[in-house]
């Protein structure tokens, strides 16, 4: 995210309508907004490779899937932030066409300009919302997927997926889809090994 420098206070009503007829994204945080970067085409594709694994899953269900255009509302942070992909079953959510305040599970695709961010202030930001069970990282650079689930005494608890698990789980919408399905046109950036000690 890019802050600007107009520092004016805007109210949640003022944002939501700057957004409506903005030709570029802002998140919005505690008044202030902040403009979001593109994304890359392996961070696209595999944001897109997900919500259609979920729309599919979910066909013919009360709930809808939202894919990167659509807020998610953080009312009692004061945020709005947009995921890349929000899944919502509650139709309070249906009244809201710009933003969803209900999401059953969040997804993030990281980036080198986002991880740190959706890995820290952006989740402790998400485990507000009473409906979230589930928030899924799905990393760009290497095939690994960590969900972080809500357990019944409230915490978190992470499970991480490689593939050697040859699938995932989105346990809020039981869910289990093969790797090769969510990486599927994905060209992953090399990584460096390092020399082995001999």
């Amino acid at each position: 995210m890019i802050a600007l420098s107009d520092n004016s206070f805007l109210t949640p009503e003022a944002y939501l309508q700057l957004e409506e007829t903005s030709d570029i994204k802002h998140e919005y945080i505690n008044g202030q907004i902040y403009a979001m970067a593109g994304t890359t085409d392996t961070h696209n594709t595999i944001a897109l490779n997900l919500a259609l694994l979920i729309r599919n899953h979910l066909r013919g269900s009360d709930c809808r899937v939202y894919f990167a255009d659509v807020k998610a509302r953080i009312e009692k942070r004061n945020r709005f932030y947009y995921p890349d992909i929000i899944l919502t079953c509650d139709p309070k959510d249906r009244e809201t066409p710009t933003y969803k305040s209900f999401a059953k599970l969040l997804i993030e695709v990281l980036s080198d300009s986002t991880e740190a961010f959706d890995r820290g202030d952006k989740f402790n930001d998400y485990q507000t919302l009473d409906s979230l069970e589930e928030y899924v990282l799905v990393n760009s650079k290497h095939q690994r997927v960590e969900t972080f689930r809500r357990n019944d005494q409230g915490l978190w608890v992470l499970q991480t997926y490689t593939p050697d698990n040859q699938t995932f789980e989105l346990q809020s919408i039981n869910l289990t889809a093969p790797f090769t399905d969510l990486y599927e046109n994905v060209e992953l950036e090399a990584i460096a090994q390092k020399p082995e000690l001999s």
